[in-house]
Parts: C-alpha cells; sequence; structure tokens
C-alpha cells in the first residue's frame, strides 16, 4: 500500500510540474506575442523623432540615435492637424453618444418587452451588421447631399447614428444581468416605464456600455471612407483623411506621417485606458447565452 501511494502521490507531483511547466511555456509565448504585436506601434513613434536620413539607413534602428522635434514643429504648422482632430473629437464623441441612446433603447425594449415578430426584426438588425457599407453608401451620400448637409459633422453622423452589434451587446447583457423581478418591484412601487429605464437598467448597464462606446468611438474615429466622401473642404477632413495627405502618387513622408499619426494617437490611447475594463466587462458578459 505504501508503495502504490508513493507511486501516485509521484505521478501527481510529476503531473503538476508539466502543469506548471506549460503554463510558464504559454506565458512566455504570450508576452513574446504581445511584444511583437507592440513593435509596429514603437516603429510608428520613433519614426516621428528621426531624421530622414535615420529612417532611410540600412539596417534600420528601432529607436532614434538623435531625437528631433522637427517633423511634429513641420506637421503643426503647415497642416491643420489640430483641426482634424477637433473635427474627429467632435464627430466620434457625438457618434458615441448616439449609439448608446440607441442601442441601450432598442436593446432593452428587445430584451424585456416581448411582442409579435421580435424575433424577426432581431435578425433583420443583426443581418445588416454584414450588409458591406459600399452597398448602400452612394444612396447615403445623395440623401446627405438632400439635405445640405455636405461638409459637416451633422452629415458625417448620418452613417454613425445606430450600430447593429450594438443592440446585440446590450439585448444580450439585459437578459443576462437584469432580472424581471427588480423592474417589477420597480412598478409595483409606482415607478414609470421611463423612471425605471433610467433609474434601474441604464446604471446596471454602466459596464456593457463602456464597452460600446470604446467600440463605438473607434469605429468613428477611425472612419476613412465616408469622411472623405462627405467633406471636400480642407478644414473639416478628419484625421485619417488629413493623414493620407502625406501620401502622394509617388511618395510618402515617413517621418512627418509618423510624427502626424503619434499625435493622433494620444486622444484614442488614453480613451481606452480609461474604458479599458468596462470594455473587457462588457464584451464578456455579453458573450453570456441565454
Amino acid at each position: 500500500m505504501s508503495e502504490k501511494n508513493a507511486t501516485t502521490e509521484g505521478s501527481g507531483f510529476a503531473g503538476a510540474t508539466r502543469n506548471i511547466v506549460l503554463e510558464r511555456l504559454v506565458d512566455v509565448a504570450l508576452i513574446i506575442f504581445g511584444l511583437l504585436m507592440l513593435l509596429p506601434l514603437v516603429l510608428l513613434v520613433a519614426n516621428g523623432f528621426k531624421t530622414p536620413e535615420e529612417i532611410l539607413q540600412w539596417p534600420p534602428t528601432i529607436l532614434p540615435t538623435n531625437p528631433t522635434l522637427d517633423n511634429a514643429k513641420v506637421v503643426l504648422a503647415e497642416t491643420p492637424l489640430l483641426r482634424w482632430i477637433a473635427n474627429t473629437l467632435m464627430f466620434a464623441v457625438t457618434s458615441t453618444i448616439a449609439i448608446l441612446i440607441t442601442s441601450v433603447t432598442a436593446g432593452y425594449i428587445l430584451a424585456k418587452f416581448p411582442f409579435r415578430s421580435m424575433h424577426v426584426i432581431f435578425a433583420v438588425i443583426l443581418a445588416t451588421a454584414i450588409v458591406p457599407f459600399e452597398v448602400y453608401m452612394i444612396p447615403l451620400y445623395f440623401q446627405v447631399q438632400e439635405l445640405g448637409l455636405l461638409n459637416s459633422v451633422a452629415g458625417l453622423l448620418i452613417g454613425y447614428l445606430v450600430m447593429s452589434f450594438g443592440i446585440f451587446l446590450i439585448r444580450q447583457n439585459v437578459l443576462s444581468s437584469i432580472p424581471d423581478e427588480l423592474l417589477d418591484a420597480g412598478r409595483v412601487d409606482g415607478a414609470s416605464e421611463g423612471l425605471i429605464f433610467v433609474r434601474i437598467v441604464v446604471p446596471l448597464l454602466r459596464g456593457p456600455m463602456g464597452a460600446l462606446a470604446v467600440l463605438a468611438f473607434f469605429q468613428a474615429w477611425t472612419a476613412f471612407t465616408w469622411p472623405l466622401i462627405v467633406n471636400s473642404k480642407r478644414q473639416f477632413y478628419t484625421v485619417e483623411v488629413g493623414l493620407a495627405l502625406f501620401q502622394t502618387g509617388f511618395t510618402v513622408d515617413i517621418g512627418k506621417l509618423s510624427a502626424a499619426a503619434a499625435i493622433v494617437l494620444i486622444p484614442s490611447v488614453t480613451i481606452f485606458t480609461l474604458l479599458r475594463r468596462n470594455f473587457v466587462r462588457g464584451i464578456a458578459t455579453g458573450g453570456v447565452k441565454e
């Protein structure tokens, strides 16, 4: 019995050791993969501080040997980059607020107010996510033109007021985290449906709303095709369209482009850093099945 117990304990110890080693190998692999993913970002920022000669030298350097701010100074002096950032911030923030309002309202209704053909409507909403933007881009442009909204933030917003994935995300979170008993308790206390929505539902959805805010903000922040065709005047450009000006038909000013891109990264990285916990929590909760 003692030999058998010793053998069992030995095999258990060996299995635990293998698991620990495997976990460490996975950690090392993930760290290496993460560093490789960060390398392009590091090169982008570093190129913004390099001279043209150092950018073109071979073998290339990762970090600048003689850092300079000339690229950033030229970009800020010769282009309305700060104006482009302000335009994009206004567009992205307004679009995010609109998507939060439409997604929370529609997601709550689809989750807690069952009605005839509800599943059909929900399926249609989800189906719109697979329709390419190019399919309805031209008709949408003519609508914006008829409304006289070209070269304006309002014209940009026409295509970024609703997000089908946002409605899905909020609906799933409402189904999984807000019990019907809680809403019935509010109705018994005499609260109206609007008060229940504002005072009970919305506070409980702060996590998924934070995740949706990140997705909606970056969807608008990185938009290129729609701002390009809606805005024809340079002062109304967004950052993605403005950054494309650093590339001509035959050349690319890598130093200036990298410096401008590094400046543009500051607002987006700041917002993601502030909302990263809500983003992870909201996406994880949204994956819970009914």
